[in-house]
């Protein structure tokens, strides 16, 4: 709700594979593909000629240094983007460290679909509660809600299929770090650094190495890989003084 009393418009999606959106099987879930859903979704609502302020946040990263990416390359149909905010994603495949689930998923062959059939509630709330801080755990209906996206259009039936970007962010590093690196955009972070998934400091220590130019806020201590769902309030306002700094 702070986003769209800042902003004239605020347009938020659900990735293919995610959500309420489609969840097709078989199917080659790619970064590249979402990154031109994103795209077209943008000449859909007539914005291609307005610049946009990406937010993003783990998946979105990803996508987000692909569509930036294209429009440093000023390739055909590439969003303007003002500004770039990334929150705890695997920027760099070296400091990210997925869930034993992702990797047994992503990896496991013929496995994997006994696997995402097998998922349940319990499993699932278990393993997501690992990935909250302590003191910002979701209620049950959240996590009902949260399940009841994942298994809408049986999507927790393509888990492994999407699961595939972490192997994608390591096969096109450099291409999406490089984005970042080479950019003029204004670049800032949000970091939770309880998490798990990109630790605290090894994640940050690169990131401030390798994106020096880049601003970063960092939340408490207690807060780990969703800020936004943990610390909506110091997220908004860490995103506000980004926006306005510039």
């Amino acid at each position: 709700e702070g986003l769209t009393q800042r902003f004239h418009r605020v347009v938020a999606l659900d990735f293919v594979g995610f959500g309420f959106s489609d969840k097709p099987r078989p199917h080659h879930y790619s970064i590249f593909e979402q990154a031109s859903i994103v795209e077209g979704l943008v000449r859909h609502l007539g914005l291609q000629h307005q610049r946009i302020n990406l937010l993003s946040h783990d998946y979105g990263d990803t996508v987000a240094q692909e569509l930036l990416h294209r429009y440093e390359h000023n390739r055909t149909g590439s969003i303007l983007i003002n500004s770039l905010c990334l929150s705890n994603g695997g920027i760099f495949p070296e400091t990210h460290y997925p869930r034993l689930i992702q990797k047994i998923l992503k990896d496991g062959g013929l496995l994997s679909p006994i696997i995402t059939r097998l998922m349940n509630f319990f499993f699932f709330s278990r393993g997501l509660g690992a990935v909250f801080g302590p003191y910002t755990q979701p209620s049950q209906a959240e996590y009902w809600d949260m399940w009841t996206a994942v298994r809408t259009n049986d999507g927790n039936l393509v888990v492994d299929s999407i699961l595939q970007y972490i192997n994608q962010r390591k096969k096109h590093r450099d291409r999406w770090v490089g984005a970042l690196v080479s950019t003029s955009v204004p670049l800032h972070l949000i970091y939770g650094p309880l998490d798990p998934v990109n630790p605290h400091p090894e994640f940050l220590q690169l990131y401030r190495k390798v994106l020096p130019m880049s601003t970063v806020s960092v939340l408490d201590d207690h807060i780990s890989h969703y800020p936004q769902l943990e610390d909506p309030t110091g997220f908004l306002n860490a995103y506000l003084n980004f926006i306005n700094s510039f």
